[in-house]
């Protein structure tokens, strides 16, 4: 018997105020595939307080419970959940209506263009607006004039995939123009060149002294803001209590996107989850049970890979994105980075939380970019924001650290 199409993603809404909203996914099991459905909810701003998963390999059920908002579009957030889904499993013979899936070409790359008299907190209207249509911010170059304007160059993707029709871009220019108002004074969506899409995807290095403050290990302090104590992380590995798995238990606090973290971890190391649970305590407090196994079915006894995967969920746990303040000449410059997926996605809607966070604080930004780095053997996400400062900063600088750091874990 078939399984159809609208039964792959079930969402049973909450009945009352403050209870969780219930996310049923069965379908054809993938290494990876608690990664993609997770980051698709934090891309909708959800919370996870709780989740089941089970799989046989084959085939998996998970269950979410989720926490959203009154503007939760959960119809739209099936469907991205649903086209996450493998098509099926021709090992397990079940099959439903819904045609193969081919694999995904690279997204097309636009660039908006936008000249508008600035003020605080446009950028971050601007970005709420691009998150609400689903276009993805893969690179922005965003300069201020002397005479007050700004240029923002946007270098986006469209997950709908219709920004080349007229219909698409209109709607971008409408919804913008609604925000943005009379400051508006040009707006441009047109194809990237194949030479600035390349430049705007291909990783490059940072300075010295920028990667060795944000991404030495050894010179983490964990007295600043935007790391966690070692003593509120526990993370175990057991391979007495399964014949067949790998047991890791996670003790830690809770953030935005911490499931997405580890998912995301395992993921990249191409490591199968059987079983797992997880559930938030006391509000503040996570705990996550997980079976797991390599990607040829065996536990991981290497005491190496054990330490190795230990280490980087560590790392994950305590500090899944680095925040700093920086010196640039006279002025001051924000920095932001975070762990780019070995599949190419980014940590979603960091740019968003990061320009909330200067809005509410009343900080301008005098320029700002996103650029993909190589740090190590790893791809990292690095956004610089040269904050405006033509007025002196109004807010003490580790201030202005303290609250980015809390609106990206969603401590605000």
């Amino acid at each position: 018997m078939g399984i159809l199409y609208d039964d792959l993603v079930i969402v049973r809404q909450s009945e009352k105020e403050g209870e969780p909203t219930v996310i049923t996914v069965n379908c054809p099991d993938k290494t990876g595939l608690g990664c993609d459905l997770c980051r698709i909810i934090l891309f909708f701003g959800l919370f996870i307080v709780r989740v089941d998963v089970s799989t046989d390999g084959k085939w998996c059920y998970l269950v979410f419970w989720v926490v959203g908002k009154p503007t939760t579009r959960w119809s739209l957030l099936k469907k991205r959940m649903v086209d996450a889904c493998p098509s099926c499993s021709s090992a397990s013979g079940i099959s439903f209506y819904r045609a193969e899936l081919q694999p995904p070409k690279p997204p097309d790359v636009f660039l908006l263009k936008l000249l508008c008299h600035d003020r605080k907190g446009l950028l971050h209207d601007v970005t709420a607006v691009l998150c609400e249509l689903e276009l993805i911010i893969k690179k922005v170059k965003i300069s201020t004039t002397p005479d007050g304007k700004v240029v923002d160059l946007f270098f986006i993707t469209d997950t709908r995939e219709l920004l080349s029709t007229k219909k698409r871009q209109q709607d971008t220019y409408d919804h913008l123009k609604e925000v943005i108002g009379d400051a508006m004074l040009n707006c441009d969506i047109e194809m990237a060149g194949l030479e600035a899409t390349a430049c705007s995807q291909e990783p490059s290095f940072l300075p010295h002294e920028i990667t060795d403050g944000m991404f030495n290990v050894e010179m983490l302090d964990e007295q600043q803001s935007g790391y966690l104590a070692p003593d509120s992380v526990s993370i175990t590995m057991d391979n007495l209590l399964s014949p067949a798995h790998t047991l890791v238990q996670i003790v830690c606090p809770d953030h935005k996107g911490l499931l997405y973290d580890i998912m995301r971890t395992l993921k990249d190391y191409n490591i199968q989850i059987s079983y797992g649970r997880f559930a938030t305590k006391r509000k503040t407090e996570c705990e996550l049970d997980l079976f797991i196994m390599q990607a040829d079915g065996k536990k991981i006894v290497d005491p190496s890979k054990q330490s190795s995967l230990r280490s980087r969920l560590w790392m994950e746990v305590c500090r899944p994105l680095r925040v700093a303040l920086v010196n640039r000449g006279p002025d001051t410059e924000l920095l932001v980075a975070n762990h780019v997926e070995l599949s190419g996605k980014g940590r979603p809607l960091v740019f968003y939380d990061i320009t909330l966070a200067l809005k509410m604080l009343n900080t301008g930004i005098f320029s700002a970019e996103i650029g993909r780095y190589m740090i190590g053997d790893q791809e990292w996400e690095v956004y610089r924001v040269l904050l405006d400062e033509r007025d002196g900063l109004s807010v003490p600088r580790e201030k202005i650290k303290e609250a980015v750091w809390k609106m990206l874990m969603g401590w605000e």
